[in-house]
């Protein structure tokens, strides 16, 4: 029988060598593309998706890709439909891009929900996302507003 001390040791060994629970990976369309309801070109058609939209990625294959939109459905793309610039969708009802990574920053533009932004580099410490809008306006956005990060 194993002591208390010898129990957690060997939970703690069995948790050492589970998988690691790994990051949301998010990947954005290079162009518009159809999404299926299975792996297959010949399976039924579920969307039509825009070109730069943010998908996070389900079951990765050799040639296609499961993926769940903003709105939580499930569906297939064909692998090389995917790997346009990193793109982010505002998911708050409204939001503002910011000049700087503060909430009383000046605003640069509104943005809806539903908007998508390039995303131009890594998220500060505070979380704010730098991004462009297709306008060509720059600023910080709140990553907690984002999809798709």
């Amino acid at each position: 029988m194993l002591s208390h001390a010898g129990s957690l040791l060997a939970a703690g060994f069995l948790l050492a060598l589970a998988p690691s629970a790994s990051a949301l990976e998010y990947r954005s369309t290079a162009r518009a593309t159809i999404l299926y309801d299975a792996p297959s070109t010949a399976a039924g058609k579920v969307a039509i998706a825009g070109s730069g939209l943010p998908l996070e990625v389900v079951v990765d294959t050799e040639a296609w890709i499961k993926v769940r939109d903003f709105s939580g459905r499930l569906s297939w793309i064909e692998k090389s439909a995917l790997g346009g610039a990193k793109t982010i969708m505002v998911k708050a009802e409204t939001s503002a891009i910011r000049k700087q990574p503060r909430a009383d920053a000046e605003i640069v533009t509104p943005v809806a929900r539903g908007v998508l932004l390039s995303v131009t580099g890594p998220a500060d410490a505070f979380g704010w996302l730098p991004v462009k809008h297709v306008d060509g306006l720059t600023g910080w956005l709140p990553a907690h507003e984002a999809w798709g990060r």
